[in-house]
């Protein structure tokens, strides 16, 4: 592979699809420059990419009717409907977030940008940005720079108890790539074939002690600590997922609800179950507390959810939301990755990021970043 670069110094990030904005309230969310919504992506996803169609030719059984442009099953993040900042009200969940509580407008991008979060152990956020191929770091003043370039249109980042770090890679030739504490590819082939024959497009990640990982691509997948992959789902529609506290339990989500699978001493997985139900439909992003909680994003916001499956409430959310993460000081801080935002001229435009914070009762889990 190609050598890239590991930025020692974090550089500025200087776009004008960029506004970071920081101490705003509620209702004082910054419109995008003029000109945003127009900028192109300087990297695709492997669908999208010209090569993609000679590329899936050449495997054993090529994706049919998956992965022929952006809507294939396993697709990374694209623009949903724009719907602008709606109302909401916080109830509380007890011991989870207090009644009343208002989130807070920290920062936007427009562009595919943003997946899978991890917060940082200084305050900040990590977000893998798709269509500039970066990962950014947002500090805990709603200031971002770029903490690693050459990411080959990265989506989503996880960082294991060990500190190393992953990245998904969704350009052309899909893999995940290691990028602490050494820069390599870590796994990029399922049975001998590359992961684009599997059809659609890497989609989130997280990682365990052991140095494996665990992905969505349509189904569940888990790449051990020798990069070598193996599925356990045939019958899911997977997105984003997370794993329990003691690492005993791995959830994902699927559709309206939530299948958990039992996590062996090596990292595979048995008993596939169905462990919870959504209140709305669209599950995402997930992450745990430091209770074993499992918080959800959905079409209803943040779905919380307790370690026996019953589900204790919904945090709604100022927008459509993607992802979520917990950060912040003593990790109390619920991140949200929402996506929408508000042009020069007033339109709405869908394919924008927006980070989001509003504080908890709960922590987040200590023991790993996600």
């Amino acid at each position: 592979m190609t050598r890239r670069t590991i930025l020692t110094v974090a550089l500025p990030v200087i776009s004008s699809s960029l506004i970071v904005a920081h101490a705003f309230a509620q209702n004082e969310v910054p419109r995008l420059p003029a000109g945003a919504e127009d900028i192109k992506p300087a990297s695709v996803q492997a669908p999208a990419d010209p090569g993609y169609q000679a590329l899936i030719a050449m495997c054993k059984t090529p994706p049919q009717g998956r992965g022929r442009g952006a809507g294939g099953p396993g697709r990374g993040r694209g623009p949903a409907a724009p719907q602008g900042v709606r109302e909401y009200t916080v109830t509380e969940i007890p011991g989870v977030i207090k009644a009343g509580q208002k989130w807070k407008f920290v920062w936007q991008q427009a562009g595919n940008n943003g997946d899978g979060i991890v917060g940082t152990n200084d305050g900040g956020l990590l977000l893998a940005q798709n269509d500039s191929s970066a990962i950014l770091k947002l500090d805990k003043n709603g200031k971002t720079s770029v903490a690693y370039s050459d990411t080959h249109t990265g989506g989503s980042v996880t960082i294991n108890p060990k500190g190393a770090m992953f990245v998904v890679e969704r350009g052309l030739h899909q893999r995940i790539e290691q990028i602490l504490p050494q820069r390599k590819v870590f796994a990029d082939m399922y049975n001998g074939e590359p992961l684009d024959c599997l059809g659609g497009v890497i989609n989130d990640i997280v990682s365990d002690s052991k140095g494996g990982v665990y992905f969505t691509m349509g189904q569940l997948f888990y790449a051990n600590p020798q990069g070598v992959i193996t599925k356990y789902s045939d019958n899911l529609t997977t997105n984003g997922l997370a794993l329990s506290p003691d690492e005993k339990t791995i959830y994902v989500t699927n559709g309206q609800s939530v299948a958990a699978f039992d996590v062996q001493k090596d990292g595979s997985l048995t008993n596939q179950r169905e462990f919870a139900k959504l209140t709305s439909a669209g599950g995402d992003g997930s992450t745990i507390d430091s209770k074993g909680r499992l918080y959800v994003t959905s079409g209803a916001g943040v779905e919380v959810i307790d370690p026996t499956g019953k589900n204790l409430g919904v945090i709604p959310t100022p927008r459509g939301v993607i992802t979520c993460a917990f950060g912040g000081n003593g990790k109390k801080t619920l991140f949200i990755l929402a996506r929408g935002g508000t042009t020069s001229k007033g339109e709405e435009l869908a394919n924008v990021a927006q980070v989001w914070t509003i504080p908890m009762e709960a922590q987040g889990f200590k023991g790993r970043a996600k």
